[in-house]
């Protein structure tokens, strides 16, 4: 069956040839292979859509194709005829788009870069187009407090292109393996395309006393045998606060914990601060004399008391 030239490319027959062209250059946009691979559909109209194009792009070939009709095909004498006088013959992309133009940023890069893209658009066209910097990535190590509480740490970048000193902002909360991306810092764009961003990576360096498990913050507090026998009050640092008094109930163990409610890390999603847990740690003297050995063992005498009684 026939095709109606007209209808393919979804005009009137009175069109302009300037209708004609806008009307070509949008059907084949959206039906081009490398746009649409494996679409069965899409190929055949595209297909079609040359072949009007072939005919109604061509003045003396649409003045016959009004003419006759459905006769004038691409087997028909019409046709045959007009190729042999030169007609349009193959599309050229170049010229129907005009000039220099590049056909992979006509068609929005579907015909995809570099030596294996499209045929049409020229290599000089490709390595001149503007484009993104390329992502670079760099690592820190900053303090504990600053990890914990936030701040600014000072980044030096030597390679990639890059070589100078920047600030990175530290959102409180931050843990080991966190990236911060700073936008527009990586390598600089081609052609007056943007640059890249970069990519920093955290570490954090361990603290004297206090760690971390997850917003919780954890530090060893050592008593002596009395004080956990008899209980105490005792200083006990904080992260953000300075210190504060914790009392030591007695008979408290060795490995008890105590909360302080909120005194630990910011929760980077909610901000709300974890707890701060105390642990209790009994400490002996190194040398016991005479004196104290017998009290000791006075106790022992007076107050029996096994820990491993049911424990195993």
């Amino acid at each position: 069956m026939a095709l109606d030239y007209y209808a393919v490319l979804g005009v009137k027959k009175e069109a302009t040839a300037d209708e004609l062209r806008k009307a070509y250059k949008k059907l084949s946009r959206e039906n081009h292979p490398d746009r649409k691979p494996n679409d069965s559909a899409a190929a055949e109209k595209f297909k079609q859509v040359q072949e009007a194009w072939d005919v109604l792009g061509d003045a003396t070939k649409r003045q016959q194709y009004d003419q006759f009709g459905s006769a004038f095909g691409p087997n028909g004498p019409q046709f045959r005829q007009g190729q042999r006088r030169g007609g349009a013959g193959p599309v050229d992309f170049r010229e129907m788009f005009g000039g220099n133009v590049d056909l992979g940023d006509l068609f929005g890069g579907m015909f995809g870069g570099g030596a294996g893209g499209s045929p049409f658009g020229s290599q000089a066209g490709r390595r001149g187009r503007a484009a993104q910097g390329e992502t670079i990535e760099a690592e820190i190590e900053i303090p504990f407090v600053v990890a914990t509480e936030g701040g600014t740490h000072d980044l030096q970048l030597d390679g990639a292109g890059k070589h100078e000193r920047l600030s990175v902002k530290i959102p409180p909360g931050v843990s080991t393996g966190s990236v911060i991306r700073l936008a527009g810092q990586g390598q600089a764009g081609r052609g007056g395309g943007p640059a890249g961003d970069l990519l920093v990576t955290i570490k954090v360096a361990p603290h004297s006393y206090f760690r971390r498990e997850g917003s919780d913050l954890l530090i060893d507090v050592p008593i002596t045998v009395s004080e956990a026998a008899l209980g105490t009050k005792v200083e006990v640092p904080t992260l953000a606060e300075g210190p504060m008094v914790v009392t030591i109930p007695p008979g408290t163990s060795s490995g008890a914990k105590l909360r302080l409610r909120g005194k630990g890390v910011p929760n980077q999603k909610t901000g709300a601060r974890g707890d701060l847990y105390v642990v209790i740690k009994l400490v002996l003297p190194p040398k016991l004399d005479a004196a104290t050995r017998e009290l000791f063992e006075r106790i022992a005498v007076a107050a029996p008391y096994d820990p491993r009684i049911g424990l195993w």
